[in-house]
């Protein structure tokens, strides 16, 4: 379980960056959408290992467990971020919303993909 915990902090270190540096690109003083870089780095990183070790059921423990926690870790982590200062950023904050968010919906073929690959192995 421990492996995937270990996963999971790595996604969530590197998407909470790059949601950091996203903030600051687009000059807000706001991490933007670092949770969903995490979300997303996280299913490819578990894609990735289903082909390098399909059989290796370490990993997904600790995905499996903070799974079953996941609505609750989300709202959390979104807990703390500048609402104040997304409202204030008017088109901006939306922008910064809606695009990731269509990248999101973009990716979900893709992903689909991944899993019948993956599954089929």
């Amino acid at each position: 379980m421990i492996y995937g915990i270990a996963l999971l902090a790595i996604c969530f270190l590197l998407g909470k960056a790059a949601g950091e540096l996203l903030g600051m690109w687009l000059g807000i003083d706001a991490n933007v959408g670092g949770v969903g870089f995490s979300m997303i780095l996280l299913i490819f990183s578990m894609q990735w290992l289903h082909r390098l070790r399909p059989s290796d059921i370490q990993w997904e423990g600790g995905i499996i467990f903070w799974s079953n926690l996941y609505i609750p870790v989300i709202v959390a982590m979104s807990a703390v971020q500048n609402v104040k200062g997304a409202l204030g950023g008017g088109l901006m904050a939306l922008l910064a919303g809606v695009i990731p968010a269509a990248v999101c919906l973009a990716l979900v073929p893709r992903v689909a993909r991944l899993g019948k690959t993956v599954n089929k192995e």
